[in-house]
Formats: C-alpha cells, structure tokens, sequence
C-alpha cells in the first residue's frame, strides 16, 4: 500500500521589526535605534540648552541681527512753579547701531558603524544599544566641543557692533589649581556681565573636573553661609555668584588648529573655565540629527548611520568670559 504525501501546513512568521506586518522586517529597529542614540546624545551635550538653537530648511548660513541701545534721550521739561516751558524738543530720530553676525553649516557629521551579519548572530548581547549609544556620544561630544570653542572665541573677541562691547579674557595665575581663586574669577566675571548689562538669569560656567573639585573641596565656596551653594558630602557645587556650575571634559585645553570647513580653531592652551550667558552662542541646524540603515549584500552586513548638519557661532562676545591662566 503507498504512502500518501502531505504538505506541511503553512507558518505564518511573525517579523518583530515590522509595522502592522508589512514592508521591511527592520523599520521599527530602525526608529528604536534613532531614539537611542537621540537619548544618549541628550545624555553627553551640556550645551544643548544652554545656548541659542535656530532651525533652517534650506540654505548654508542664517543671519543674527545685532541691535545695540538707543542713545541717552533728551526731554523738554515744564518748570512746575511757573508753568513757563523750556524750549521744546525736536522730534529729529534717535539713532540706533545695527549689525548682524553670520553662521555657516559646518558640513555634514557623522556616526558610522557596520554590523556584520554573522558577528552579530554570534554575540550573546545587543550590539544595536551599545552601538547607539556611542554614536550619540560621539556626536554629542563634538556638539559641546563646537559650542565651547565658539564660547571661548566670543571671550577672545572685540565688539561686533559699534559701541558695543567685546568678550572678556582674564588672566590668574592659580586659577587652574586653587578652588577659591576659580571662585573669585566667577566674581570677576559675574561683575563684568553686569556691568555690560548682560541678564543675570541663564548664566553658566563650563569648568573640567579637575577645576570643579578643586572648588568642591575649598569650604569657603561650598559654605552656604559665605554665599556658596553645594554639598562636601558629595563633591557638589552649584552656584557661585549667581552662575550655574557645569562640568565638562569637551572644554578644549589645548590650541585647535584650522581644517576642513568653518573649523572652530583658536587658542585654548590657557584655558581654565568658560562663562557664559545663554545668548552667547548659537547655533544653526540644517539637517536635524537623524539615523539611515542600509545593507550591504557585498560585505554581508548592516551600514547604521546617526548624522547631523549644523553649524556653530557666538553671537553676543558681551556675555562671554574666559578665565585663563597666564
């Protein structure tokens, strides 16, 4: 007696990677990774919100236009006593200088890394996360260098506009080593802030750690008494002179020199802390920071790349304050 065939019964194969079930089996690890290395990115950048960021659509550059005071008005005044007026005043126009300051995209940046089929089908964990996460990283540590540098570069600046005023670049021989003397410097440029009527919210202070603990271990800055705000317990400062404390290790300490397009080059090899207020500089975006797959059929694998096009630039050298050794 013959056997009689059977066909298997058909599977249908549930692909975790797709929308509804259609299309590609990878677009939903797609957006997962961009969110990813959006998060990580947010997690590496201090400078983020601590700036101006402009959105463009098209174009290579933006313009910020920079409009300084109206000059010290004049009055025609009535002497009370015997209603008699003083000679009246002309309605002649009060002048007010006007600028502007022009920011380039610097080009396009990216984050690439290659997924090779078979490494992955052999790792006993998820590279996507790991990968994501040092793209954002990479890319949000550039971001701060680009910000810091313009920061530094407003403080080494003259004016932009006429009667305005320029950047401040201070000199104090222990500032990299003594808590207490960092702490005076931010006096010094809380001071000269004020003096150039810069507002007294949104002001920051970009130090490496070094500097910071250095601060964090002198009492005088962290004793609330004193005026000083933060936590010996824990190695905390927060505010000294109304400035908020940041710690970085993207603040340059050392000269960068000019390459490819609109480099932030300059000479930092001085530099022991950035203040700045949030108008200081800004930045333009182009594309925004997105992520692109590809597979590559030839090398057997996944292309993932996380990129951004901006560019970067201070706009207010007022509200800028380097403090540097000599």
């Amino acid at each position: 007696m013959g056997m009689t065939a059977t066909t298997a019964p058909a599977v249908t194969m549930t692909r975790s990677g797709q929308v509804n079930s259609l299309n590609s089996s990878s677009a939903l690890f797609l957006k997962v990774y961009a969110g990813e290395v959006l998060t990580a990115f947010e997690q590496a950048s201090v400078t983020v919100d601590k700036h101006v960021i402009r959105s463009i659509s098209s174009g290579i550059s933006a313009q910020f236009p920079i409009v300084w005071k109206t000059g010290t008005p004049s009055y025609a005044y009535i002497n009370s006593s015997t209603d008699t007026a003083v000679a009246a005043k002309s309605l002649d126009g009060m002048p007010i200088n006007k600028a502007e300051k022009v920011i380039s995209i610097d080009g396009l940046l990216l984050a690439d890394h290659f997924v090779n089929n078979l490494d992955e089908a052999m790792n006993h964990y998820d590279v996507r996360s790991i990968y994501a996460k040092e793209a954002g990283i990479s890319l949000g540590t550039q971001w701060d260098k680009n910000v810091l540098q313009e920061g530094l570069k407003g403080a080494q600046s003259g004016a932009l506009i006429t009667g305005g005023f320029g950047g401040l670049s201070n000199v104090g021989s222990t500032y990299n080593s003594s808590g207490a003397d960092l702490a005076a410097g931010m006096f010094l440029a809380a001071e000269t802030l004020d003096t150039k009527n810069v507002p007294e919210n949104d002001r920051y202070m970009f130090v490496r750690p070094a500097q910071y603990y250095n601060m964090a271990e002198t009492t005088s800055v962290l004793n609330r008494d004193w005026g000083g705000s933060g936590v010996y317990a824990e190695g905390t400062v927060l505010r000294v002179a109304g400035i908020n404390i940041v710690k970085t290790n993207n603040l340059p300490s050392a000269n960068v020199a000019f390459s490819g397009m609109n480099a932030h080059d300059g000479t930092f090899v001085n530099t022991a802390a950035l203040i700045m207020h949030k108008s200081a500089v800004a930045t333009v975006k182009l594309l925004n920071l997105a992520v692109e797959t590809e597979y590559d059929i030839k090398q057997q694998g996944w292309w993932i790349v996380a990129k951004y096009a901006m560019g970067h630039g201070f706009i207010r050298p007022e509200a800028c304050v380097e403090l540097k050794t000599a």
